[in-house]
């Protein structure tokens, strides 16, 4: 988050389209130089100035839908701080596309519908249990049992006890 007076010292730099631009993407207002693109388009800023560690880098992504796996590896490398020279000025790291690598961007599907989703190919070890229960005859009515008067069979009727 940034404060009152970052943000309206970015706004006076970069102008009200861009404000608007980061604040609904972003969700904060930074000021920085252009400091190259990648092949899917992303723009890469970088600001030296400012006074919030490891915050000093960023990325203004192509398509809408922010996903890490839409950055090259050298700009993430660069992104993260694990080197110094961003790939346009580092001779190394301007390789272009390897013949083996896909040139389109994979998306990554976590989370989704599409994501890999793993089956048992083994037998389970318990088996749910599967009733089988006799079909009723029809022909037969369901009687009720007759009412019985008196006590149930095999017990004694107690005995009020007499006072001495």
């Amino acid at each position: 988050m940034s404060t009152i007076l970052r943000t309206l010292r970015n706004l006076r730099k970069i102008g009200f389209k861009e404000y608007g631009h980061q604040m609904q993407y972003m969700g904060d207002t930074k000021a920085g130089v252009l400091v190259g693109k990648d092949r899917y388009g992303n723009k890469f800023f970088e600001n030296l100035e400012q006074d919030l560690p490891l915050r000093t880098r960023w990325v203004d992504y192509k398509d809408k839908e922010l996903d890490a796996s839409q950055i090259d590896p050298g700009w993430h490398a660069w992104m993260s701080y694990m080197v110094d020279k961003p790939p346009s000025e580092d001779p190394l790291m301007q390789f272009g596309t390897r013949p083996w690598e896909n040139p389109e961007t994979v998306k990554n599907v976590t989370l989704s519908r599409g994501a890999y989703k793993p089956y048992s190919t083994v037998k389970p070890k318990l088996t749910a249990w599967a009733p089988v229960a006799k079909p009723r005859d029809a022909s037969v009515p369901y009687e009720l049992p007759k009412a019985v008067e008196g006590p149930p069979s095999g017990l004694k009727q107690q005995q009020p006890e007499s006072s001495l």
